[in-house]
């Protein structure tokens, strides 16, 4: 560590990667010495674009004090391993790991050599969840609805809908409501290209999740019922609308005597910011200063469980396999 900055590195920099390598670049934090990917070429030229150096994964290991890990979900847990046996901290991208149990060796290991591990659940970091959370507070909450919808893809991308967009649902769905769920269903279409799911809390709070690879508009919104709002959060505008009814009355107008009962619509101030900016600037301070992360490895393991659940049953939808409940 030089000027008390950490060395920060990004290993894969495929799409989420290269963004990572670029807020590195900009952090005032952290001091980007590098990056790797299996493609030299691709490496090479994103090490250029961003006045770094592209290194062979362990040459890059070998600088860094923390590294982001954007490669394939299938090599996770040997990227992570690697660097935790070393000492470096590690953000890795969602969804955590493959398996429940490789991302449970992570986290003992991490424990044995006092490294920092953080699941690159980005929603937590855009400001309008952040302020969505303190709104909700005061508030009794009975419902959540999130809609995360895209069109099919220029690129392949070899996780389903679940798990390259409904994770991100789940994990604010759970960092919201805060409590077990006691029921769960979903089901999905074409390969699970498109699901439903619906999760029931122990709290009484249902959630209905959305996520979509077929749908010609892209559309990131989160919607909370309350006992007395209707509370729209736009991910994308990085919005909030509060919607609230006024308490009814009776008016005279003309002679008559007419019933009103208006809508009041609050839009609270929400400050812009880019989320991944906020979530590498919490990955350092939480690697520098030792305190634990805003979003843990329990946390990305119990959203890898249930995005395997709703996955699981999406699919044997699909393919028909599920059973009706008799009437």
């Amino acid at each position: 560590m030089e000027n008390g900055r950490p060395k920060a590195g990004v290993i894969g920099v495929g799409v989420m990667g290269q963004h990572h390598a670029r807020v590195y670049g900009e952090l005032t934090g952290a001091d980007l010495v590098g990056i790797c990917d299996a493609d030299g070429d691709r490496a090479a030229r994103v090490a250029e674009r961003h006045g770094t150096r592209s290194h062979s994964r362990d040459a890059l290991i070998d600088v860094c004090d923390l590294v982001s890990i954007a490669v394939p979900t299938e090599y996770h847990y040997e990227v992570a391993r690697e660097c935790i046996e070393r000492g470096v901290h590690v953000l890795i991208e969602k969804p955590f790991v493959a398996e429940r149990e490789a991302g449970e060796r992570l986290a003992s290991l991490a424990a044995d050599h006092d490294v920092r591990i953080q699941v690159g659940h980005i929603e937590r970091f855009n400001p309008a969840v952040e302020a969505v959370n303190e709104l909700i507070d005061d508030h009794d909450v009975i419902a959540v609805d999130a809609q995360r919808l895209s069109p099919p893809p220029a690129r392949e991308i070899d996780d389903s809908a679940t798990f390259d967009l409904m994770i991100h649902d789940i994990d604010v769905c759970f960092s919201l409501v805060g409590d077990d769920l006691r029921a769960l269903n979903a089901v999905g279409t074409r390969e699970n290209r498109y699901i439903d799911a619906q999760l029931g809390f122990e709290s009484g709070v249902v959630a209905s999740l959305t996520a979509s690879r077929a749908t010609q508009e892209k559309v990131r919104k989160l919607s909370i019922t309350t006992d007395e709002s209707w509370i729209v959060v736009d991910y994308l505008d990085q919005s909030i609308e509060m919607h609230r009814h006024s308490m009814p009355e009776y008016i005279e107008q003309q002679g008559e005597l007419r019933y009103r009962h208006e809508g009041i619509v609050e839009r609270p101030m929400v400050e812009s910011a880019e989320p991944l900016q906020r979530e590498l600037a919490s990955f350092v301070e939480c690697a520098t200063s030792g305190i634990e992360p805003e979003v843990t490895a329990a946390d990305g393991l119990r959203a890898l469980d249930v995005a395997k659940r709703i996955d699981g049953l999406a699919a044997d939808a699909t393919r028909g396999t599920f059973e009706l409940s008799s009437p």
